[in-house]
């Protein structure tokens, strides 16, 4: 009798002590993240993670288009993409908010070297110009366009013909190949492709009423309002993240090259590509609206009921309270 109390008695501090460990365990969030060198400081959030009771489950996708299906479905539910993807999916019934910028910046236009009469964005008319399909680079490609008057169209007969590829290192092996005349590009495949020689800088595309395009942290609704307090952590986390990345540039170099990009991008590369964007907090008011707008004129997203203003989806109330407590020590 002794010995079968002892056991039960032994097995009840077992099951309160696995119970203890699991009433503590982190709190699961999945990101869903692309690979680039200004999206470093999102993927570095996993690394922090347990500091904020938090484990980051961080899936990397191709490009920001392919995010949002999943976070349809609850299967993401924190994500890195470009505005425009954001846009997209919340104007296609995902239901999602916008709860920080966490970078800008990040977009060159290139041509090959061999192009000498391309000298100005102007100069590409006739040309074959490429970019990837739904991703920020594509919107601002168009917003560069119209500027300068230009027609555009997947099929020859416009000023410029459109070819599209499904994910950005296929961008640079058709510049290489001479297949294309013209990429939109990211950070870093726009430096890595000048610094091998088959690419030049046209411009920087920032001078439209779009302005440095800015890469928002989106959240699902369904964590925003059913899971405040892991929310609110989960902001906290990502200033965390930021903040070490900006305050460390030494840090952000070396967990970029090393973690995110495996050694594939060379110490020049990734300081030539930073030298073209920022990692930040912040989405500037009106910003996604802008997007919005430019997108409907251009007829990107193909959205059924667009968002109509920022204030219906840009939150950023949480972010306000992490960097208060965060950043202004």
């Amino acid at each position: 009798m002794f010995m079968r109390n002892a056991a039960a008695r032994a097995a009840l501090l077992v099951l309160a002590a696995f119970s203890a460990a699991s009433a503590h365990a982190d709190d699961v969030v999945r990101l869903g993240n692309l690979k680039f060198a200004h999206y470093g400081a999102v993927s570095y959030m996993k690394e922090l993670a347990p500091k904020f009771g938090l484990k980051i489950d961080e899936r990397v996708f191709a490009k920001g288009a392919d995010i949002y299906p999943a976070m349809a479905v609850d299967q993401i539910d924190i994500s890195a993409s470009g505005a425009d993807g954001a846009v997209a999916a919340r104007g296609n019934g995902v239901k999602l908010y916008v709860v920080a910028g966490f970078a800008d910046g990040g977009v060159r236009i290139l041509k090959r070297p061999d192009l000498d009469a391309v000298k100005t964005l102007k100069d590409v008319k006739g040309l074959k110009v490429a970019s990837v399909r739904g991703g920020t680079q594509d919107l601002m490609l168009l917003a560069e366009l119209d500027k300068h008057g230009m027609t555009w169209g997947e099929r020859a007969g416009k000023d410029v013909q459109l070819i599209y590829f499904n994910n950005y290192a296929d961008l640079n092996q058709a510049l290489a190949q001479k297949y294309v005349d013209v990429i939109c590009q990211s950070e870093p495949q726009s430096t890595q492709a000048i610094s091998a020689g088959y690419a030049t800088e046209v411009v920087k595309p920032y001078d439209t009423p779009i302005g440095r395009p800015v890469r928002p942290l989106v959240m699902t609704e369904k964590m925003y309002n059913e899971r405040p307090e892991v929310a609110g952590r989960v902001l906290k986390l990502f200033v965390a993240a930021t903040k070490a990345f900006i305050d460390d540039p030494g840090l952000a170099e070396k967990y970029v090259r090393e973690t995110v990009f495996k050694g594939q991008l060379t110490a020049q590369d990734f300081r030539d590509g930073m030298a073209n964007a920022k990692y930040t907090y912040d989405v500037p008011a009106g910003h996604m609206q802008t997007t919005t707008d430019y997108m409907m004129k251009y007829g990107l997203g193909k959205m059924v009921n667009p968002p109509k203003s920022d204030a219906e989806w840009v939150k950023t109330d949480l972010l306000e309270k992490a960097k208060a407590e965060l950043v202004s020590r």
